[in-house]
């Protein structure tokens, strides 16, 4: 009978609800006609349509609800449908409604961009992503925001992991990034800067587009008010919140990897071969985001988001030109260190044999064994590019009011994300190459491959509400990324045959934990209004670096000859003295074949491979680590304006270090309304920032190339014995100089323009030396022996100064919307000079400060990224329509060599001398478009090109395409990528 009467309620009450339902009609207009393309929507519900290219619109709500009215550029109407069936609608333009309130940079009252006394944009990425090509936060806000860079590695090594973000042509870990208002983690590593310098960075790649709503960038040192990594200025992550609507896009695409033009270039006829054998389309990739929010009654909310990314790999070969097997390879020349034969070309064995002597000396060629085997130059060339990759995030966003009566509520933010890439960084090992060589396990030589695979999870929870007169947020914020290296097709040369192929290279981990209690108090009839806050910070970080597995950093001992009885001469097989790897007989002081006195005790390296994996060196347990550290701040923070005209804001911040020590900054900012649409503002500040544990305790053994020579350098923290021994001192922090002066306007009503000037100075900048080795510093000899030392130090000051202008223009245009935007930059970077200390080491002071900081580092920063960025957008949306056309110039780099070497390209000057192969790129300029389709009010379809016309930058001189081919310092080396996007809402 219960049973009975539930359902019987059940259907009575769906019936009821249905009863209520009213289909609703109307026409919506504006002051010049029919309005197509407005979102009406039914208040508390996901149900909502858009009205056509007349205006007219037809909806079922409850004839009690609310219609909600709203569009881009015109105020939002909520009418209540009171059982009313038809509806017009007529709605107000409102400028304010293209223009956002910022929260960053101010702990008072709201203000628009044109109202603060420090250049902020605010990125819409809701609005801004519908018709954009870039898939993810980074690139996104390198289309959008003046001097906000975040150059993805084109060598797809380990820093092609992280989306650095850069801003003002100062380094990553010289930018704050906050979510929601909150201090974000960096990750574990440290990357290589476009810069000039290794840095700890946050991976943007973690904040998926679907959680943000919009993002907000102060270009303006800010350390008095952030604290630490500020110099440069803040970026401020806004989640979404309750939207009452459900939103999910699928997005595929593909690089087009269509032959760059190489003419006029010294790329050769069967190089520029080896580049046509591409495959086709690569890089294909699959986006697919989700977005939920509900808004509750008593005025909270939940959202959540997903993303999931997956792209394959984006190959762009090097041409080094390199030979892939030599002639002891080709002609069956090659021993193991006892002296016995190792057949590396039996296909030649094959054709003597048959007596085909046309074969045979095709085989004893590099060209003609490849063809044999059914290889190609591109099956042994090295790659750059881009990694496959994985990418997953969830994210969610909370607030809920502790009580109905009380202003006080809770809220949490967090997300959690996983990425595995399959990386590129390594140089190919060819079998001409006898200290990496084994022809059991790589016949044809081999590629190492890096796979780095991280887990991120950020997670912010908090109180907020009035204590009295006074708004307070009292708020915790943990984070932790974590990175596990490993390799596979690699092996350790000196275990020959019992190596393995996959090796575990260690683990990186950071972790950071940050309290905050902030207050603040407005005081509304003290001048124009007074605000004042205060506020204390509490923050724990902890760096690890655990150990690989020991074959991937041991030296084995193959290629070692032990006696095996007295006074044993090193005699081979044939009779004859046995050889090194290089063919050269192994002869003693008297000139015969060297003799080893005692058996089973004296032995000899005959064959010297290489020790550790290839590629990458696993870390060690002498490279281990686990630091901690702590960090209290305080802070004053003021804002008072004068009058209705001039506003003025000045803050101050005291921190201190359980590692180094305590800072004191502060900062003074103005502005000055001289009419209603035109003011000028100022700031002036004092920042600092504090060494990373990273910087401070990163340690490891590594392999690089010179002309495609191998040599193996140490990076030593500055408080090891290498350190002490040469005489590097332990770090300090970057101290800054921040100027600031610009003006804002309104034009005709209608465009927004602001232009900002900055000078930033900064001393003691973190940089890399170059390697030392014992004969340049004796005392390291006893640490080092034959191998390469290097250190981070506060290698000098550097300067970057420039000139930003952004404008916004808005306006109606018949029955369509348009948008034009322009923002430029224009810099110049300089190295102001080198703080070498007296250093133990035997060169000249000339030479000593080339090592201290190369040229190379010095060129990096000053010229190799571009000081000249514009970009111009014009965006237009008419009834279910709406399109993007982007274009973005990239000012000329430069790279500087860090080594005099012989000239041999001929498109150069002194070809044939010795000299520097420095090399200038020309500026390029590329086209991005996104084409939207409002099918309906729940499916949208996109197209979207990014650098549409294929642009390359320019290739790189021969000395130096031992990796890249392009220079990567602008629009990238992958060329063109296009991709479909459907969306959908409910």
């Amino acid at each position: 009978m219960k049973k009975v009467l539930f359902v019987s309620f059940f259907l009575s009450a769906i019936i009821n609800v249905y009863a209520q339902e009213i289909t609703v009609s109307g026409k919506i207009s504006d002051a010049t006609g029919a309005l197509p393309g407005v979102n009406v929507r039914v208040k508390g519900t996901t149900k909502g349509v858009i009205s056509d290219f007349d205006g007219n619109y037809t909806i079922d709500a409850s004839g009690t609800g609310t219609l909600i009215f709203s569009y881009l550029g015109y105020a939002t109407k909520n009418i209540a449908v009171n059982n009313q069936t038809n509806i017009d609608v007529t709605l107000q333009e409102a400028a304010e409604q293209l223009t956002e309130t910022i929260v960053v940079g101010s702990r008072g009252q709201s203000r628009t961009k044109l109202e603060t006394a420090a250049p902020v944009d605010v990125i819409s990425v809701s609005k801004q992503a519908v018709n954009m090509p870039q898939l993810d936060i980074a690139s996104l806000l390198v289309a959008s925001v003046p001097s906000f860079t975040a150059v993805q590695s084109q060598g797809g090594d380990l820093s092609a992991s992280v989306n650095p973000p850069t801003l003002r042509g100062l380094g990553p870990n010289q930018l704050l990034v906050l979510i929601d208002g909150k201090r974000r983690h960096s990750g574990a590593q440290l990357i290589a800067s476009p810069n000039g310098s290794q840095a700890n960075s946050v991976d943007l790649s973690f904040i998926p587009l679907d959680a943000i709503d919009r993002v907000e960038v102060l270009r303006d040192g800010a350390s008095a008010q952030y604290g630490s990594d500020a110099i440069a200025g803040v970026m401020n992550f806004i989640t979404r919140k309750g939207t009452n609507r459900f939103t999910a896009n699928y997005t595929a695409g593909f690089y087009s990897n269509t032959t760059p033009n190489t003419e006029g270039t010294s790329i050769s006829e069967s190089d520029q071969a080896l580049l046509e054998d591409n495959g086709g389309v690569d890089g294909i990739t699959h986006q697919l985001g989700a977005n939920y929010g509900v808004t509750f009654e008593n005025g909270g909310y939940l959202n959540v988001s997903g993303t999931y990314r997956q792209n394959e790999i984006a190959i762009r070969p090097n041409i080094s030109g390199s030979t892939p097997y030599g002639d002891s390879y080709l002609n069956n020349e090659r021993t193991d260190e006892r002296g016995n034969i190792i057949i590396t070309n039996p296909e030649l064995l094959a054709a003597q044999t048959a007596g085909n002597t046309a074969l045979a000396a095709e085989l004893q060629t590099n060209d003609g064994l490849l063809s044999a085997r059914g290889l190609t130059a591109r099956d042994i060339s090295t790659f750059a590019g881009l990694p496959a990759s994985q990418l997953g995030v969830v994210n969610y966003s909370l607030a809920l009011p502790l009580s109905a009566d009380s202003e006080t509520s809770f809220y949490s933010f967090g997300d959690f994300g996983y990425k595995n890439s399959d990386l590129l960084s390594c140089f190919y090992r060819r079998p001409a190459q006898t200290d990496r060589f084994n022809f059991d396990l790589y016949p044809n030589g081999f590629r190492p491959q890096m796979v780095n695979t991280q887990t991120n999870i950020g997670f912010t929870a908090g109180i907020e509400g009035k204590l009295g007169d006074w708004d307070f947020d009292f708020s915790n914020t943990y984070g932790k990324n974590k990175q596990v290296y490993t390799q596979f097709n690699t092996f350790n040369a000196s275990l020959q045959s019992e190596s393995p192929t996959e090796m575990d290279l260690g683990t990186h981990s950071f972790f950071q934990n940050t309290a905050n209690f902030d207050m603040s108090k407005y005081y509304d009839d003290f001048l124009s209004g007074f605000n004042i806050a205060v506020g204390a910070e509490f923050r724990v970080e902890n760096y690890i670096i655990e150990a690989g597995q020991s074959e991937s950093f041991e030296a084995g001992d193959a290629g070692l000859f032990t006696a095996t009885e007295d006074n044993q001469a090193l005699i081979g097989p044939d009779g004859f003295p046995l050889t090194d790897l290089n063919g050269n007989p192994i002869l003693g002081n008297d000139g015969n074949a060297l003799v080893l006195p005692f058996g089973g005790v004296s032995s000899f390296p005959v064959h010297q491979h290489s020790p550790n994996s290839q590629c990458f060196r696993g870390f060690a347990p002498e490279n281990e680590a686990n630091e901690f550290r702590s960090v209290t701040a305080l802070y004053l923070d003021t804002e008072l304006d004068v009058t209705d005209k001039w506003f003025v804001s000045g803050a101050l911040r005291t921190e201190q270090y359980t590692d180094f020590g305590g800072v004191f900054t502060g900062k003074f900012a103005t502005r000055y309304k001289i009419t209603d649409n035109f003011a000028l503002r100022g700031s002036l500040s004092s920042g600092f920032r504090a060494p990373s544990l990273q910087e401070l305790n990163y340690s490891h053994t590594f392999t690089f190339f010179v002309d495609l020579v191998p040599f193996d350098g140490t990076v030593f923290p500055n408080g090891s014995s290498a350190a002490q021994a040469i005489g590097i001192t332990a770090l300090q922090e970057e101290k800054s100089t921040n100027f600031g002066v610009g003006f804002t306007a309104k034009l005709f009503n209608k465009i927004d323009l602001t232009v900002d000037y900055f000078d930033i100075q900064i001393s003691d900048r973190l940089f890399d030396t170059g390697n030392f080795s014992a004969t340049d510093a004796p005392a390291l000899e006893p640490i080092i022996g034959s191998g390469l030392a290097s250190f981070r130090i506060n290698g000098g000051d550097i300067s970057t100064k420039g000139l930003e202008v952004v404008a916004n223009y808005n306006e109606r245009i018949g029955d369509g919307f348009l948008g034009v935007m322009f923002s430029g930059t224009f810099m110049d970077r300089t190295f102001e000079g080198a703080n070498i200390p007296n250093l133990n080491t035997v060169l000249s002071d000339e030479d000593l400060e080339a090592r201290y900081i190369d040229r190379a580092v010095i060129g990096q920063y000053e010229v190799g990224n571009p000081n000249t960025t514009m970009i111009a957008s014009v965006s237009y949306s008419l009834g279910r329509w709406s399109a993007n056309l982007r274009g973005t110039y990239f000012g000329e780099v430069s790279r500087l060599d860090d080594g005099l070497g012989t000239l041999v390209d001929e498109n150069f000057p002194n070809a044939g001398t010795q000299g520097f192969s420095d090399q200038t790129f020309s500026a390029q300029f590329v086209n991005d478009i996104g084409v939207t389709y409002q099918f309906s009010e729940n499916l949208a379809f996109t197209l979207t090109g990014q650098n549409i016309f294929n642009q390359y930058p320019d290739i790189r001189r021969q000395e130096e395409r031992g990796f890249l081919l392009y220079n990567g310092g602008q629009q990238g080396a992958l060329g063109a990528f296009y991709s479909a996007r459907a969306t959908f809402s409910f």
